[in-house]
């Protein structure tokens, strides 16, 4: 497999990130954070906690062991209106 834990959830959040057009600052907000304190989670220097991990699934509106199961599975698991360009625009000027 690979990939510890820890590395499969800074990969799933930045995924989840790309995938929502979400910034480091708007989780910082969620999580109550700072930005700095979130680059050094997704920069692997400070270790993300079960808190964060539970905080992000419901600010994403997965499960937790959704979120723990990698990208692709938290991707596949993110409701269509969380993700970029899901508003009533969407598709408006293409």
């Amino acid at each position: 497999m690979g990939l510890s834990l820890e590395e499969s959830l800074r990969l799933t959040v930045a995924a989840l990130m790309q995938a929502t057009g979400e910034s480091q600052r708007a989780i910082a907000a969620v999580l109550g954070l700072t930005q700095t304190q979130v680059s050094r989670r997704q920069s692997g220097a400070t270790s993300w906690s079960l808190r964060d991990a539970d905080v992000l699934a419901e600010h994403y509106g997965i499960a937790a062991l959704d979120l723990l199961a990698g990208p692709t599975r938290a991707c596949e698991a993110l409701p269509a209106a969380r993700r970029r360009g899901a508003g009533a625009d969407e598709g408006v000027g293409r």
